[in-house]
């Protein structure tokens, strides 16, 4: 679908009324909110509910089984076909044989599709409720009494007094009111893997509001979660005007088309008006000529069927179909089916880079000390400090705690005291006592913050003074480990003397700095892998993401990315479409980035003709999901971002996609040749008819010969979606060219019509099909001709190569196209050609056919080679 132009609008307003509120004083937002510290009455709630409706986000639901039915037959040619058989049932109502046929052709091909596109949707488009859970709220009861409740998360209403702990889900948008030690994951919302500090406004500035939304360190969001510390807030927004509801709303509606549907699209119209030109032109030669109007218009009416590419619709969802059942056993779940095809148009891949390029995962990447060499000392004490800390965990100590093979080391400590992380500090600290009881003050903590509080700084045995030069050259080295795309930590301890007294921020000075730790959020062993195949195959990779940019640079060098240049998303905000158009092309990391932001690079991707895959998992990713041609979610993504998606993936590996690509480009080649087959069939036939028209005093084929060749001829393509395709065909990505399809109609068709003129005159002369009572031994003649040859055919156009020699088609073509040639030529002499007015053939025919083939085959394949040395390419 295509994102509501007031998306934007949107966030800008929530954005503007976030930095309104945000440093808002208490008393005075409260009062516009007409709340109270202690809570709402249950008339202002019930009020409130009516107003606003319940605190849920809306999302897309799958349509109803027969609005989907409806939708198979939303396609050009059925639809053509469906006419024409009503024309043909009015004008003749006593012959039902062509109309039975041309039913039969649009129920496998309808039926075909509802089916495989009403149980993926059933199997991967079943939504959970966006939150499901319960929030502690203060509220006033009847009698004014103020107390703290549990209600479910669909009752808050604007004006709630909410109230925070570690493990909350943030179950609507808030302003902060008090807060301690609070931190929260806004992953779901910026892909940012480590969790952001949040405090209420000091009262003594305006705060800073140039940044987005997101920034906004007194605002939380709905969908977020509490990782520590504790906080009282007031609902702001609730339900679809949340920032995540804002998101989810201008996700419903329809999509916008891919490149698989303009495609098909182009291609469709082009086949109609060519019929449209083509068909009143055999009807009125045929009219004037044999002055039979009644018998004309129906031979017109059987070459419009012929025309068709009736099974079009069928053959593209067998190929689909297939596709997505091969990408099934490499668990992976195809929600829209074109999706498998987009794959293989796909040229640039959009990616976010936690979890994707990396393991989702902080570990210690290294433990230096000031210097920047490595050293243990700085790890052990780290380890000290995480290990004896009582607050719950982040990821950063968690990924110190993996060194479990210094537990023995802290085995000789007992913790004796703690100063707890803060906002403002930006550091806590542990305070252990050894065996012999002497007490060790160890502190970690952000770099500038950690050095304020160092008096001296030691590397091995040596401790120096901490002058403004060393700080100087510790910041550098920590400066160069942050270009690395590494988080540092600087670690410092004081001993002082046993005592039993209680330590506070204050003790937290003449520190002696040890050494740094530095984490990352390490890349996929399979990721470079999976880029290199990924480029092998014609498809760049790009890396959109709400995270650091020196961090994200640091991974993509790492998995073999090359980093021509990066963006911001502040860079992209003030540029035009234009301008952002000139930017995509070069730059491969966009860092920081916005859900609207997102989206608008991959728009600009598209305006530059290029078909993009995005793949994300968080809620931030949902609009740019569903502007890719195909979007790529995982089974543990929230669900707008599944529910956005078009393939989700059991595992989140890049190597899959490059198996997706190949699947896609197999599935698109398959796809085209039975376009380029019917397209250059069809011309050829059709100028063969006017061909014939003009000097044969009798139709060249009855309409009901015509309908029962185009429904062998059908037949024998069902088998294309199991062929394969020529190793150099998968090697670049495949777009659609409707310019293209008329120019081979136009070269290779008329290739057709030569050795259908031959077999005119062969008719004719030599075997004396040349009156109104020898019709029925020329129409049968030409009946099986034209079969063969485009039967024929389906080898000739399936590859570039010489066919049979250098290229087999696969076994179910080779069987099926080769028992449609043995029917066509029996049934003349079945009781089914009498009934349509076929006549049996003498032997010496199908001599003459088995030249006209050869030579058929030979000449093709003259005119195929001068076709792709001239314009470079066959499928």
């Amino acid at each position: 679908m295509k994102i509501h132009t007031s998306q934007a609008a949107v966030a800008a307003k929530i954005y503007t009324q976030a930095t309104a509120d945000a440093y808002r004083p208490a008393d005075e937002l409260l009062r516009a909110l007409d709340a109270r510290p202690d809570g709402l009455d249950e008339a202002a709630i019930a009020e409130r509910l009516d107003r606003d409706g319940i605190n849920e986000v809306g999302h897309e639901k799958p349509p109803h089984w027969s609005i989907q039915l409806l939708r198979a037959f939303r396609n050009p040619f059925i639809i053509v076909l469906l006419v024409l058989a009503g024309v043909q049932l009015f004008t003749e109502p006593d012959d039902v044989t062509g109309p039975v046929i041309i039913a039969v052709m649009v129920a496998i091909s309808v039926l075909l599709s509802f089916t495989q596109e009403f149980r993926s949707s059933r199997a991967a488009e079943k939504l959970k409720a966006m939150v499901r859970n319960t929030a502690t709220v203060t509220r006033r009861a009847d009698d004014g009494h103020a107390e703290r409740i549990e209600v479910p998360v669909e009752e808050l209403v604007v004006g709630d007094i909410v109230h925070l702990g570690a493990g909350d889900m943030v179950p609507a948008d808030l302003r902060l009111l008090a807060a301690k030690d609070l931190f929260i994951s806004q992953a779901i919302l910026t892909g940012e893997s480590i969790p952001v500090e949040k405090a209420a406004p000091n009262g003594t500035t305006a705060g800073d509001t140039s940044s987005g939304p997101l920034d906004l360190p007194t605002i939380c969001y709905m969908g977020t979660n509490v990782v520590s510390g504790t906080a009282t807030a007031v609902v702001l927004a609730t339900g679809g005007r949340t920032y995540l509801g804002s998101l989810a709303h201008t996700l419903s509606g329809e999509r916008v088309q891919t490149s698989f549907d303009r495609g098909i699209s182009s291609v469709s119209w082009l086949l109609i008006r060519f019929m449209a030109v083509m068909v009143p032109v055999v009807f009125l030669i045929n009219g004037f000529d044999k002055h039979d109007w009644v018998e004309a218009f129906m031979f017109g009416l059987s070459v419009a069927v012929g025309l068709t590419p009736e099974m079009l619709p069928l053959i593209v969802t067998a190929n689909l179909g297939k596709g997505a059942l091969a990408m099934s056993k490499r668990k992976v779940v195809v929600k829209r089916l074109n999706a498998i095809q987009n794959f293989g148009a796909m040229d640039v891949l959009c990616t976010d880079k936690t979890g994707t390029l990396t393991l989702d995962k902080i570990v210690l990447e290294r433990h230096v000390d000031l210097n920047g060499d490595d050293s243990d000392e700085a790890l052990e004490y780290g380890y000290l400090n995480s290990r004896f800390q009582t607050g719950l965990r982040n990821l950063m100590d968690k990924a110190v705690l993996a060194h479990r093979d210094l537990e023995p080391v802290a085995h000789r400590f007992h913790v004796v005291d703690e100063i707890p992380f803060d906002f403002q500090r930006r550091r806590m600290s542990v305070v252990v006592a050894d065996g012999k009881g002497e007490q060790l003050l160890v502190c970690k903590g952000a770099v500038e913050e950690m050095l304020a509080i160092c008096s001296e700084a030691r590397i091995g045995d040596v401790t120096e003074s901490m002058t403004a030069e060393k700080r100087t050259e510790i910041r550098a080295m920590t400066r160069r480990l942050n270009e690395d795309g590494l988080r540092v930590l600087v670690v410092a301890v004081r001993r002082d003397p046993t005592g039993d007294r209680a330590y506070g921020v204050a003790d937290e000075q003449g520190l002696t700095a040890v050494g740094c730790l530095a984490f990352l959020d390490p890349p996929k062993d399979s990721a470079a892998t999976a880029i290199r195949a990924l480029n092998h195959h014609g498809v760049a990779v790009k890396v959109i993401t709400g995270d650091n940019e020196a961090v994200t640079r640091k991974i993509c060098t790492e998995v073999g990315l090359d980093v021509e240049a990066s963006a911001q998303g502040r860079d992209i905000e003030q540029l035009d479409d234009e301008a952002l158009d000139a930017m995509v092309e070069k730059t491969t990391v966009f860092a920081k980035m916005s859900p609207v932001q997102k989206a608008r690079v991959v728009r600009s991707l598209q305006r530059k003709g290029h078909t993009v895959g995005f793949l994300g998992d968080g809620i931030n990713d949902a609009p740019a999901l569903r502007d890719a041609d195909v979007g790529i979610s995982v089974d543990t993504a929230t669900d707008i971002a599944k529910e956005s998606a078009d393939i989700i993936l059991l595992e989140k590996n890049l190597m899959v996609l490059e198996e997706g690509v190949i699947e896609g480009r197999v599935t698109f080649g398959n796809i085209m040749k039975y376009i380029k087959m019917t397209a250059s069939s069809n011309f050829g036939n059709v100028f063969s008819v006017l061909v014939a028209s003009a000097f044969l005093p009798f139709l060249p084929m009855l309409p009901l010969q015509i309908l029962v060749q185009n429904l062998l001829y059908d037949l024998s393509q069902l088998s294309i979606p199991f062929d394969r395709m020529d190793e150099e065909y998968l090697r670049q990505p495949r777009k659609w060219d409707a310019g293209d399809i008329g120019r081979f109609m136009v070269w290779i068709g008329p290739v057709s019509s030569v050795f259908d003129i031959t077999t005119f005159w062969l008719m004719w002369h030599w075997f004396g099909a040349n009156d109104v009572a020898h019709q029925s031994l020329f129409q049968s003649g030409w009946f099986i001709e034209g079969l063969l040859s485009q039967t024929l055919i389906v080898h000739m156009i399936r590859t570039r190569r010489i066919p049979f020699l250098r290229s087999m088609a696969s076994a179910p073509v080779l069987a099926l196209t080769g028992a449609i040639m043995v029917v066509g030529m029996l049934i003349p002499y079945s009781g089914l050609g009498a009934r349509i007015g076929m006549h049996p053939l003498p032997g010496i025919y199908f001599a003459w056919l088995a030249l006209t083939l050869v030579c058929y085959c030979v000449l093709t394949q003259v005119v195929k080679t001068i076709y792709i040395r001239r314009y470079g390419r066959w499928l």
